[in-house]
């Protein structure tokens, strides 16, 4: 059967390089929060650090609100900010390129790991308090109002007719979360039949997944449990929902081997209470233990909770089902028709 693909191909390295003078415009304002070449800046006082944060498309909604809280307390006073939102895995590599960074923040450990074997950030960037997260979400399904197609579990998007919006893996972090989602529940003949039978569209990101899922395009948007949260704060009408099994995302975060000092007073703002009562408002997992309390009854247990780790580990999976020349999802996804390269 012959479907079209919507695919967007990887930048390389030189390709993200030459971004950077658009990169570094940092316009007043909101940045385009589905674009990996978007910027923008926010104010502080005169003669202070300024601290460029480059990060993964869907937390710019946040980070709008905890950017401005910061440079309100004394240690955020004079503080500057430059900040740029896109798919993670361009992000990583335009950092890799060049990209002015001092504070990164990707969706999936890869990502950060690459900048890790660039020298750009410290190996031991995961001995921290909360493991280097800022946040966690799960792998959730998000539906039209009122879920017309009652799509309930993982089974549910393999019936007749389902249409499925996921990004493509190798631009998004959210991707290969979803993906590992659905290898955990029905391994790779699962991920087959899902890929190349059910999901027609793949966006770069998972900001631009959702902008297509609400212009219409399929019946369930595989995604953050936050997107869901977010899109329905900004009065889109769709709802979520969470599989009794699914796999916990963890979203990394961390300081670049050469960011100023004002860089660890940020980092240690945004794992405290105010700014992580930001992420639980808009729909994300807390990692401080006091906010998630707080917030216990918007994030619901699912009955089986997997974490990477129960799949092997982030270096073993990446490997073994992302590798572009040898990785069985990768393999899957060429025959589907979608653009592997980096």
């Amino acid at each position: 059967m012959n479907r079209t693909k919507t695919i967007d191909k990887l930048r390389s390295p030189l390709a993200a390089l030459a971004l950077l003078p658009l990169l570094a415009l940092g316009a007043c304002g909101g940045a385009d929060d589905g674009s990996s070449a978007s910027a923008s800046a926010s104010g502080g006082g005169e003669g202070g650090a300024t601290l460029n944060l480059v990060a993964y498309s869907t937390p710019q909604v946040v980070y709008d609100e905890v950017i401005p809280d910061f440079q309100k307390t004394p240690e955020g006073e004079g503080v500057r900010f430059k900040s740029s939102f896109g798919a993670s895995g361009e992000q990583s590599r335009a950092v890799e390129a060049g990209l002015p960074a001092d504070i990164v923040s990707f969706s999936v450990e890869p990502d950060m790991t690459r900048l890790v074997d660039a020298g750009l950030v410290d190996a031991g960037w995961k001995n921290t308090e909360h493991d280097g997260l800022v946040t966690t979400s799960v792998v959730a399904f998000v539906v039209r109002k009122g879920n017309p197609k009652n799509i309930r579990t993982w089974d549910d998007l393999l019936r007749p007719g389902i249409k499925v919006v996921t990004p493509n893996p190798f631009t998004s972090g959210a991707a290969k979360w979803n993906l590992l989602g659905a290898y955990a529940h029905g391994g790779l003949d699962y991920v087959r039949k899902l890929i190349t039978e059910h999901v027609d569209v793949q966006p770069k990101s998972g900001r631009e997944a959702l902008q297509t899922f609400t212009g219409g395009t399929g019946d369930v948007l595989l995604s953050y449990e936050y997107e869901a949260t977010t899109a329905q704060k900004k009065g889109e009408d769709v709802e979520y929902v969470i599989p009794d099994d699914t796999l916990r995302i963890d979203i990394t975060i961390a300081k670049t081997a050469k960011a100023p000092a004002a860089a660890d007073a940020f980092l240690e703002y945004v794992l405290g209470d105010a700014a992580q009562q930001r992420f639980a408002d808009w729909g994300y997992r807390p990692v401080n233990e006091t906010v998630l309390e707080k917030n216990r009854e918007k994030f619901p247990e699912p009955k089986t909770l997997r974490t990477i780790d129960d799949l092997g580990g982030w270096e073993k999976i990446d490997d073994d089902l992302f590798d572009p020349e040898k990785g069985s999802i990768a393999k899957i996804e060429e025959e589907a028709g979608v653009s592997t390269a980096k």
